[in-house]
């Protein structure tokens, strides 16, 4: 089961039907692309919650507040780079721009998560993950 290709259909998926949120389990990296999402203004705004099951433990999930314009959808698509049976990895020099500039690339460097643009201004290569435009 691949999570983070879950996380992006998801929100994917609530745009199409107009949603304004969408709850997504958490984890540490959803979270780091759920805030380059933020940055790069695809959603609004992003809050941990907690819930706490029956049987005492607790769950933590993402809610997301999903950004609209003019009553269009800003998240398009989204294109899955790497999967979790092939990896793909972009040096520096490898990494493009993404739909002529209307897109990101989200890549996962030896410094975090962060968008392609942003790492080739660090000079850093890594792991991509998706494309969001």
């Amino acid at each position: 089961m691949d999570t983070i290709s879950d996380f992006f259909i998801a929100i994917k998926n609530a745009y199409l039907v107009k949603k304004d949120r969408v709850v997504i389990p958490f984890s540490k990296m959803k979270y780091e692309m759920a805030k380059i999402l933020e940055q790069k203004e695809f959603i609004s705004a992003i809050r941990k919650k907690k819930k706490i099951r029956k049987n005492g433990s607790e769950q933590i999930f993402l809610d997301l507040k999903l950004k609209y314009q003019d009553g269009e959808r800003l998240f398009n698509d989204v294109e899955m780079v790497s999967r979790p049976g092939r990896r793909i990895y972009f040096k520096k020099e490898e990494i493009r721009p993404v739909r002529n500039g209307y897109g990101i690339l989200i890549i996962s460097t030896s410094r975090g998560v962060m968008t392609g643009d942003e790492a080739k201004k660090l000079g850093l290569g890594g792991q991509a993950i998706a494309k969001v435009w």
